[in-house]
C-alpha cells in the first residue's frame, strides 16, 4: 500500500462518518512530515454553511493546528476532486500537492480550472487524482442511491 493510499483510507474513514451523519459523504486528511494535521468531512447541513465542506473544514483545521495560514509542505487527501471553492482554498492555502479519489462526474471538479487558479493565485499546486478511486465512488453512489430509494 503506498502511502497515497494509506492517508485515502483515513480520508475515507472521515467520509463515512460524514454518511452516518447524512451529509455527503465527503472526507479530508492534510499530512505535515509524513503526520496527520487535520482531519474532516463534510458538515452543511449540520451547520448550515455552504462553506463547510470536507476540504474547507481540515484546512481551517490545519491552520488553527499550525498557526498560520500558509500550509507549506502540506498535503491534501479528499475521497472526491475538489470543486472551485475548495480549489481556491488550497491554492491559497499554499498546500504543496492535492491527492483524490473520485472524480467529479458532473464535470465541475477542479482538474479543468487548475491551471487558471493558479497562474492567478501565483502559487504551483499538484494534482492527482484516481487514488482509491473504486472505493471513493462506490461510497458517493451507495449514498445517493439510498437517497432515491
Amino acid at each position: 500500500m503506498t502511502d497515497a493510499e494509506k492517508y485515502m483510507r483515513l480520508a475515507l474513514k472521515q467520509a463515512r462518518l460524514s454518511a452516518e451523519e447524512d451529509e455527503v459523504p465527503i472526507g479530508a486528511v492534510i499530512v505535515r512530515e509524513g503526520k496527520v494535521i487535520a482531519r474532516a468531512h463534510n458538515t452543511r447541513n449540520a451547520s448550515r454553511d455552504a462553506t463547510d465542506h470536507a476540504e474547507l473544514v481540515a484546512i481551517r483545521r490545519a491552520c488553527r493546528k499550525l498557526n498560520d495560514w500558509r500550509l507549506v509542505g502540506c498535503d491534501l487527501y479528499v475521497t472526491l476532486e475538489p470543486c472551485v471553492m475548495c480549489l481556491g482554498a488550497c491554492y491559497n492555502a499554499r498546500l504543496r500537492n492535492v491527492f483524490f479519489g473520485a472524480f467529479d462526474l458532473s464535470g465541475k471538479g477542479c482538474l479543468q480550472l487548475a491551471e487558471t487558479i493558479g497562474r492567478t493565485l501565483n502559487h504551483e499546486l499538484q494534482i492527482r487524482g484516481g487514488i482509491s478511486e473504486r472505493e471513493c465512488s462506490a461510497l458517493l453512489t451507495e449514498y445517493f442511491k439510498s437517497k432515491r430509494n
